[in-house]
């Protein structure tokens, strides 16, 4: 066995210490935290069975792309969702999808709503003496949204404090990105929630937070990458702007 794999007394870690160690050291961590085939994999990279030929074999899916598609040619389907609850590989993550999956939803702009998305966007007037054809003419040209995309994500398991934050912003950027890529107005963010707890460890924490005027909310900026594709985004797409926070507040991780 592998020196570093051992305790310093020479045995072993259990579990609980080699969780521990992960949530404590960041060498070890970047070393021998993998978490198994969890989200990401799954979103991407899912297995399936393919029982066409005598033998059976697996192949590949991916389903953002899949989404990505289906937006683009069915947006009013009710079939647009993504799951990361892979029942065949639980057994082989660290910890089971807490966020298990999301489905999105679509529904037509009003002429009027497009018409205020233009203004928002160039930050000017169009002249409103023309047909409705002049300013759906106008419209589509400079490429305004035909429709609004709506994200919920289901969660089973919910840390409060620290994890929800996090799982809010998640899957807020993801609206914005999949309603940038598909040309929609990202709009209502909804997370069903069960299990939703406060650890004891937790309470002077949520206290203080709970005490804190909020900043105006800042504004999200995508960048268009070289490629227009949702696997190539960088990091420097995406600018935050007029972005204000209070200092913050440190808690211990609880399982």
């Amino acid at each position: 066995m592998n020196k570093e794999h051992l305790h310093p007394e020479g045995r072993p870690y259990t579990k609980e210490e080699f969780v521990e160690k992960i949530k404590t050291d960041e060498s070890f961590a970047k070393r021998f935290g993998e978490l198994g085939p969890v989200y990401g994999k799954q979103w991407r990279n899912w297995r399936g069975l393919d029982r066409s030929e005598m033998r059976m074999s697996t192949y590949r899916i991916d389903q953002i792309a899949n989404l990505i598609s289906e937006l683009k040619t069915n947006p009013d389907s009710r079939r647009l969702m993504v799951n990361a609850w892979n029942v065949g590989e639980l057994d082989q993550m660290v910890l089971p999808p807490c966020h298990y999956g999301f489905q999105v939803y679509t529904r037509e702009l009003s002429m009027e709503e497009r018409y205020n998305w233009y203004i928002q966007k160039y930050n000017k007037n169009l002249s409103r003496s023309g047909n409705q054809f002049d300013m759906d003419d106008i419209l589509n040209s400079n490429n305004i949204p035909t429709r609004a995309i709506s994200l919920m994500w289901n969660q089973r398991s919910v840390d409060i404090f620290l994890g929800l934050p996090f799982n809010i912003a998640s899957y807020g950027l993801l609206l914005e990105i999949i309603a940038k890529e598909v040309n929609m107005i990202p709009e209502e963010l909804i997370g069903n929630l069960g299990d939703v707890h406060l650890y004891s460890n937790h309470k002077e924490q949520s206290v203080e937070q709970i005490g804190r005027e909020p900043f105006e909310l800042p504004t999200l900026e995508i960048h268009s990458s070289k490629i227009d594709d949702i696997a190539h985004h960088e990091i420097a797409d995406f600018e935050i702007k007029n972005y204000q926070s209070h200092p913050s507040i440190k808690a211990p991780l609880s399982n």
